[in-house]
């Protein structure tokens, strides 16, 4: 690498010390993190048209996008009652154009001056008055000089985001690309490449240098596209690299525990249960079996819909650690859950005299003190708890089992530090968030996976409607008819506390107000986070034990309570909820043999063409995007009762990012890849990378050291959660 790179970024034509600290403020300090500033858009040439071209263009029915260059002539504001239109004229060649806004209309109104140039990218249409339009366009400004670079060259110009820390320091779009093409131009040649020759070979990948170039200057739009690809495969193939790290060193470097599975504790048990266990759960039960008598520690992942079963799979697992003289762990992520599992679990482990214990962080002192000694002595044998399980007081006697619950609430760091709790216990991770094929093979890949596709015999699907709020004094009454039939319901609002701000409906007003009003008539209950956890416990035993009708509650009830004569679940402002958050608050009802429902409540302009919503958000605003996404989501919890069906619609809607915690996930976040877009990408990807691991676990070989390298200084953060130097 020369020594350019590693320069200051001040030493360049045009920055000097003021800039310099502006630049040290968005992460870059040499010239090398300047190479690696890549535009967000690019404008082609090939695109352009005249004015009369676009007209012809839309007349003949295109539908596609055209870039245009314009000079402000005017802008208007116009007002509609109570709505606003900013509308701005401009000029180009010979013809006119207008560019439409409805959202935003003060912050546009500042940008768009008088003979300022612009290029316009969007969808044309004609007004019924045959003027040329674009509605919530993208834009760039251009100075005089790159719109005759544009227009005459036919050069693709590379767009930068400016950020406010190099606004401040009157650096614009001109002035930033300037400085990044002296960068490309001194520097580029420096780069060393950052992945193995076989690999750019085989996949036909620019290199390093052609791609970082063509990027910001690329002579071709096919050469473009070849540099992203580039781009693409390197972060999906270092990305997979960490997953194979993190199996190989679990799976091939530690020494686990080889149980002995006595299968008669185990027929007690299951004699006792008051049901049959189905078919999914017996297969994944066989699965962790094999796991938990081999040498090799487990690392299994366990997916199953709410209310499919997960925790009697986990019980047995758990009896399996037990009869081998270990201790078992389960860490739930609220207090409210960790309660719910631990009276199931102690219930049904009763009759086989197995001492478990709760510890949680609201427990007094003295109680704490007991159970932790108990933990430390051996004596506690099955362990529920939550965050408080990670503390530096915890110290088990002889942990050979850790279970995770609704796992994606963690953070890796939150996992590993339980796991460290013993010597390299077996590990079990639950979810009843189902995770699309496409993130299980990235995020989860280093896991084994077994799925509980099935609901317990006789549960019938719950029934779905989306019905307006004008229709809410009917379903008070139902309600009520409801309760008279012995059934139970949940009634949940998004907020504890009033707020003017959002206006929402919010528990604690609705509770008094309906207590009194419509719901005089039966035994209503109100719970929710604020509460403290004994006050939440007693409430949810009383309501259980069937003293109350209705439970108005906010979102604390969302997963792990388990209520079979409840048989309604009614959600207010259903719009604010998440996709996922809406199918588990669905899962509590449901969990027994009679015919439930679930009413979404919304704002009666939700339901207008709700049905016909797809997913094309094109030439969108934001606001029009977020309004078109929640219709979706509310219309795919009416047409599907599976939380697999759903959690594709979810990955399609919001994309990877943080649907199931990737966040917490310890490995990096994808700047160019897509992992749904680009699925055959990620299976080359996942496939080169795991052949390297496998043939060369330690990289020690010449033709790994490229990787070893980028792992140890670029993914040097996340390379910690797979253990590897």
């Amino acid at each position: 690498m020369g020594n350019n790179l590693n320069n200051p970024v001040k030493y360049l034509k045009s920055i000097g010390e003021k800039r310099a600290i502006a630049f040290s403020h968005i992460g870059i300090t040499c010239i090398k993190d300047l190479l690696f500033y890549f535009p967000f858009k690019h404008l082609d040439r090939s695109k352009l048209l005249t004015i009369e071209e676009v007209v012809h263009h839309v007349v003949q029915g295109y539908e596609g996008e055209v870039t245009v260059i314009g000079k402000v002539l005017e802008s208007e504001k116009i007002n509609y009652g109570k709505k606003s239109t900013f509308k701005v004229r401009f000029k180009s060649g010979d013809g006119m154009f207008d560019c439409v806004w409805f959202q935003g209309i003060n912050y546009f109104s500042t940008l768009f001056k008088d003979n300022d140039i612009f290029a316009v990218s969007g969808k044309p249409v004609l007004t019924k008055y045959g003027n040329l339009q674009f509605v919530h366009p993208d834009y760039d400004r251009l100075n005089e000089k790159e719109e005759h670079e544009f227009l005459h060259t036919g050069k693709i110009i590379p767009l930068y985001r400016v950020p406010k820390e190099l606004k401040t320091v009157n650096l614009g779009e001109y002035g930033l690309r300037n400085i990044i093409h002296s960068a490309v131009n001194l520097c580029v040649n420096e780069l060393s490449e950052t992945l193995p020759d076989n690999l750019i070979k085989k996949h036909q990948l620019l290199s390093v240098i052609q791609a970082v170039k063509n990027i910001h200057f690329p002579e071709s739009i096919d050469l473009l596209t070849s540099a992203i690809n580039r781009f693409k495969f390197e972060e999906l193939f270092y990305l997979e690299c960490l997953v194979a790290l993190k199996r190989q060193n679990y799976k091939h470097n530690l020494k686990g525990i080889s149980f002995r599975v006595s299968a008669e504790p185990i027929k007690k048990y299951l004699a006792a249960l008051p049901f049959e266990l189905t078919k999914a759960q017996l297969k994944v039960l066989s699965e962790i079996r094999k796991d938990m008598e081999s040498p090799l520690p487990m690392n299994r992942l366990l997916q199953g819909d709410v209310g499919s079963g997960k925790t009697v799979v986990a019980v047995i697992s758990m009896l399996i650690a037990v009869y081998n003289g270990y201790q078992a762990v389960l860490m739930a992520p609220t207090e409210i859950l960790a309660q719910q599992h631990y009276k199931n679990i102690a219930k049904m482990l009763a009759p086989l005299n197995i001492d478990v214990n709760l510890l949680i962080g609201s427990q007094k002192k003295g109680e704490r003190t007991e159970i932790l000694n108990s933990i430390a002595n051996g004596s506690t044998k099955i362990l529920v708890g939550t965050h408080a399980l990670i503390e530096d007081k915890v110290e088990f006697n002889k942990l050979g089992l850790v279970i995770i619950d609704e796992q994606h609430r963690f953070g890796v760091n939150q996992r590993s530090l339980l796991i460290d709790k013993g010597v390299t216990p077996d590990i079990l991770v639950m979810s009843a968030t189902p995770i699309p094929r496409t993130l299980s093979m990235t995020v989860y890949g280093d896991l084994d996976l077994s799925v509980i596709d099935e609901l317990p015999i006789g549960r019938l699907t719950i029934k779905t409607h989306l019905r307006g709020d004008n229709t809410l004094p009917l379903i008070y009454d139902y309600i009520v008819e409801n309760s008279k039939k012995g059934y139970q319901t949940f009634l949940v609002y998004p907020l504890v506390e009033d707020s003017e701000k959002l206006e929402l409906k919010a528990a604690e007003t609705y509770f008094a107000q309906l207590s009194s009003n419509e719901l005089k008539d039966v035994r209503v209950a109100l719970i929710h986070g604020k509460m403290n956890w004994k006050e939440k416990e007693e409430i949810m035993n009383r309501f259980a034990d069937k003293e109350y009708d209705v439970l108005i509650s906010t979102t604390v009830i969302e997963v792990g309570i388990d209520i079979p004569n409840a048989n309604l679940m009614i959600i207010n402002d259903s719009f604010r909820f998440g996709l996922s958050q809406l199918h588990q608050l669905r899962g509590r009802v449901g969990r027994s043999k009679i015919q439930s429902y679930c009413i979404l409540i919304v704002g009666q302009d939700l339901l207008k063409n709700i049905n016909r919503s797809t997913f094309n958000f094109d030439y969108l605003s934001k606001e029009q995007i977020e309004y078109k996404k929640t219709q979706i989501r509310l219309r795919s919890m009416v047409e599907f009762s599976s939380g697999f069906d759903l959690s594709e619609v979810d990955l399609k809607l919001r994309g990877p990012g943080d649907i199931f915690g990737t966040k917490q996930s310890g490995f990096p976040e994808l700047k160019f890849a897509d992992i749904v877009a680009d699925m055959p990408l990620l299976i080359e990807a996942k496939e080169d990378a795991f052949n390297m691991i496998t043939d060369d676990p330690k990289l020690m070989k010449e033709s790994s050291k490229i990787v070893k390298n980028v792992l140890n200084t670029t993914y040097q953060k996340n390379l910690h959660y797979s253990n590897i130097a």
